[in-house]
């Protein structure tokens, strides 16, 4: 059953950033710690008490980080912050999306239907345009996020380049580096670069130019030293995309987290964009109907990391909605599990996950 989500989709970002969050995670109750089978586990040098956590997202801020400890989810991915100012969509930023079983690529691009009534299986759209507060705000915020984080947790920073108008590729790069040197301000154990999203130039997401991907992990690493980071990825087709990825980040970074969504435009009842503003007739969608894609790009990340000989980690995201897609994700290959949409309606998530493992 659909709780309270902590994230109000009827609210408008700064409204839920300002008084968020809610439903369970602002109660303060804690849940009763509890370490998984055989004591805690390896996550990128950490002890934790699980492998299941929240991806970069839905935890806008410290409160929100807070919440997700108090409720047992060990690994908690601040939302991706940016090296300068960055304003948020309109709202709404959260709609139901009505799916008919998987979200297939074919699928993908047809008109999908977007509405407030949210049902299971449950699939949304999120819009937000990666808002960031000012650095100097979210460096001191990301210390309190990160000292919520109890015995057997961590607090993973999430961070990103920006596009601007004009822009080189040098240019974004050393944005992507900026940032970087930023979060290593924070203390954060663990960092985590966001590739799913538009690239210079608008032509796409960074993490399919690779090209492009291998500069930002190149530049990322001079900047973080041993600091372990992951790269935040989206869903790949071809093969071969996928094991030059897994260079990429045996290289460079120390684990790779797919999938973020599966875009495909969003309309209304009438058929009119549901999204107001320019260039939001496209959105990701998240939830039950991606399970699919991220199920496959573990299988396919495991396959190209033993064929190149690798030892980064894989942390499957996508359509995470209960105990039984955690296991399937596990079973897939995945070293951690995170759930986005599946949490903010299940706050109790993370401790029914720990009942089974």
């Amino acid at each position: 059953m659909l709780q309270t989500p902590f994230y109000d989709p009827e609210k408008s970002y700064e409204e839920n950033f300002a008084e968020g969050p809610f439903g369970a995670f602002a109660d303060g109750i804690c849940a009763t710690p509890s370490v998984a089978q055989g004591g805690p586990k390896d996550f990128l040098g950490v002890k934790v008490n699980s492998l299941f956590g929240i991806p970069a997202g839905p935890l806008l801020n410290s409160n929100f980080c807070k919440g997700a400890f108090e409720k047992g989810f060990d690994i908690c991915v601040y939302k991706t912050v940016r090296s300068g100012i960055f304003p948020s969509h309109p709202f709404p930023n959260v709609l139901s999306v009505k799916v008919e079983g998987d979200l297939t690529p074919e699928k993908a691009q047809q008109k999908l239907v977007a509405d407030h009534d949210y049902k299971e299986p449950l699939s949304i759209t999120n819009s937000f345009g990666v808002p960031s507060k000012d650095p100097n705000i979210w460096i001191e915020d990301v210390k309190k996020a990160i000292s919520y984080a109890g015995p057997g947790q961590v607090l993973v920073l999430s961070f990103m380049g920006t596009v601007k108008e004009n822009q080189t590729a040098d240019e974004f790069v050393a944005d992507y580096a900026l940032s970087a040197r930023q979060a290593m301000q924070t203390g954060a154990k663990i960092l985590e670069t966001n590739l799913s999203c538009p690239n210079i130039g608008n032509e796409g997401l960074v993490c399919y130019n690779l090209d492009m991907t291998e500069r930002v992990c190149e530049a990322i690493k001079k900047e973080v030293g041993n600091t372990p980071f992951i790269i935040k990825v989206g869903y790949y087709k071809n093969d071969e995309d996928v094991k030059r990825l897994a260079l990429i980040a045996q290289k460079y970074t120390q684990g790779i987290s797919a999938i973020n969504t599966i875009q495909a435009e969003i309309v209304d009842e009438n058929g009119k964009q549901a999204l107001p503003g320019n260039n939001r007739s496209r959105s990701g969608v998240c939830g039950a109907s991606i399970r699919w894609a991220g199920l496959e790009m573990v299988k396919k990340l495991k396959k190209a990391r033993e064929e190149i000989g690798g030892n980064f980690k894989i942390i499957g995201v996508g359509g995470v909605m209960n105990v039984d897609d955690y296991k399937m994700y596990m079973k897939a290959g995945a070293d951690a599990v995170m759930s986005a949409t599946g949490a903010m309606w299940d706050p109790y998530l993370a401790q029914e996950v720990k009942k089974i493992i």
